[in-house]
């Protein structure tokens, strides 16, 4: 499952609205020059061709911001883009993130035709009261429409839902979860609400206007039947919030959480690369005028950094023990003493090494956090 291979993030910047609870880099634009964005694609992908010529495209993900906002020509010029750069894998997965409020069928058509082969929804909650807390701009009756047009389209669709919201308790969630797996086809991202500084949540719960967030015993209880659920479902967790049918993981994900390499295209996208030995994270501005702008100029719109075998290392650690498969022993080599904190933890029953590979356990899963902390001390 987690072989990595080599992936592309596109990054679409744009919103209709900004969620409450957002802390990615998205913008809301009253317009948007669609032909400036794909020269803009175009040539970085070429430039990233020339940095590292030869591989084989696995996966390519559109990410946003609300990337069902690009036009369909926007997405079909830059996977031809992409497909003139490297040679293409036959089985390439090719995912796209969209809101519920801005599917459109023929729109759909236009993503499927280009080589979309998966969308991914941004459904978040199948209850409209919380829908409206959430920021979100759709119902679910609206959800539950973009959600049959998706499935009539695309042959994989997934959706992510956020729990652990403001008065939600266990039979609530119960309820909600049931309906959702009722619905699911392959692939579930069940995220816990968390409270990020720099949102309108997170100055929100500053002021103390942020009230029936679940506490600590509430928040474990949701998870566990998270867990249950799904697993019982036949979608069980292969990453800490993402649960999928054997065979329907997240190719592209993949990629990321296995220590494999992935270009960053757009505005604020990290990139993986490996050039003459090295391994190199790239990192784009964020800010869209500014980097359409270097785009446009010729300019290099990104920082690289070469990491060292710690880093690397460090990386696969924080990555790689996200996955139920965790990550082999040979990877990290260069963090001396992880060993010693490992059996550490494994007497707490919160790490499970064997011969070959370093895994957390299901009781270690919800303390992630502490576990990473305690290895990487």
């Amino acid at each position: 499952m987690t072989q990595p291979g080599f992936g592309i993030y596109v990054h679409w910047p744009f919103c209709q609205a900004k969620c409450p609870y957002c802390d990615l880099n998205s913008h809301v634009a009253a317009r948007v020059d669609q032909s400036r964005w794909r020269a803009a694609f175009a040539s970085e992908i070429a430039r990233h061709g020339r940095l590292m010529p030869g591989r084989v495209v696995r996966s390519i993900f559109f990410g946003g911001g609300t990337p069902s906002l690009m036009e369909p020509e926007t997405v079909a010029a830059t996977i031809d883009a992409i497909r003139a750069a490297w040679p293409m894998g036959n089985d390439v997965e090719i995912t796209l993130e969209a809101n519920p409020t801005s599917v459109e069928a023929g729109r759909f058509r236009g993503y499927r035709d280009a080589g979309v082969n998966r969308v991914s929804m941004g459904i978040q909650a199948l209850n409209d009261a919380d829908l409206a807390r959430l920021g979100r701009l759709h119902s679910v009756a609206e959800a539950r429409a973009a959600f049959d047009v998706a499935r009539a389209t695309f042959e994989r669709v997934s959706f992510d839902l956020i729990y652990a919201r403001q008065d939600q308790d266990p039979a609530a969630w119960r309820a909600e979860l049931a309906e959702a797996l009722a619905m699911a086809a392959d692939h579930l991202s069940l995220y816990q609400l968390t409270i990020e500084p720099g949102t309108a949540f997170g100055e929100r719960f500053a002021r103390g206007g942020l009230r029936g967030l679940p506490d600590e015993d509430r928040g474990a209880d949701l998870y566990e039947i998270t867990q249950h659920m799904t697993a019982a479902a036949g979608l069980p967790a292969y990453e800490v919030s993402n649960h999928a049918r054997p065979g329907a993981e997240s190719r592209h994900n993949l990629v990321y959480w296995s220590g494999g390499t992935y270009a960053g295209i757009g505005p604020g996208a990290h990139g993986r690369l490996e050039i003459d030995g090295r391994r190199i994270a790239t990192e784009a501005v964020s800010a869209p005028g500014d980097w359409l702008a270097r785009v446009t100029r010729g300019e290099a719109p990104d920082t690289q950094e070469t990491l060292t075998a710690r880093d690397v290392a460090t990386e696969r650690v924080m990555m790689g023990l996200r996955i139920a498969d965790g990550v082999p022993w040979d990877a990290l080599d260069a963090l001396p003493g992880i060993r010693a904190a490992a059996a550490r933890l494994v007497d707490l029953g919160l790490v499970a090494p064997d011969e070959d590979r370093l895994r957390v356990t299901a009781a270690g899963r919800p303390l992630l956090n502490a576990v990473l902390r305690e290895l990487l001390a």
